[in-house]
């Protein structure tokens, strides 16, 4: 019975007619924003100790300005492009699972229906 479900749900699939490729896009924003993530973490440390490495105000600012504060930015960037691709395949993954536990407790269910009925029949 299983596998009848199973060649079922293939079919309905297949006349969904769904747009493929979706994944590779998430991919590379997933990628994306960890490599944002690493290079804002680096600007923002560079910023800071060309910062504090300076002793006039004015190379001061300048290097929290073009360290430090685009750093902040590419972090920021970098972890909601991370924190939303990274989440989003995890509750894909939970959905998934989801719905096969809940197939396969189905198919229990009528099989222990349907030999309960072959038993009163007997």
């Amino acid at each position: 019975m299983n596998d009848e479900r199973i060649n079922e749900f293939t079919t309905e699939v297949g006349q969904l007619q769904l747009r493929a490729g979706r994944g590779d896009r998430e991919r590379l924003l997933l990628a994306v924003g960890t490599v944002a993530l690493v290079a804002g973490i680096v600007l923002t440390i560079a910023g800071g100790i060309s910062a504090s490495g300076s002793a006039v105000p004015a190379d001061q600012t300048a290097a929290i300005a073009t360290g430090s504060y685009i750093g902040l930015a590419l972090l920021i960037a970098g972890a909601a492009l991370f924190i939303r691709y990274s989440v989003g395949r995890m509750l894909r993954f939970w959905l998934v699972r989801i719905v096969h536990e809940q197939r396969t407790e189905t198919d229990r269910l009528i099989a222990a229906i349907e030999s309960l009925r072959s038993t009163d029949k007997d």
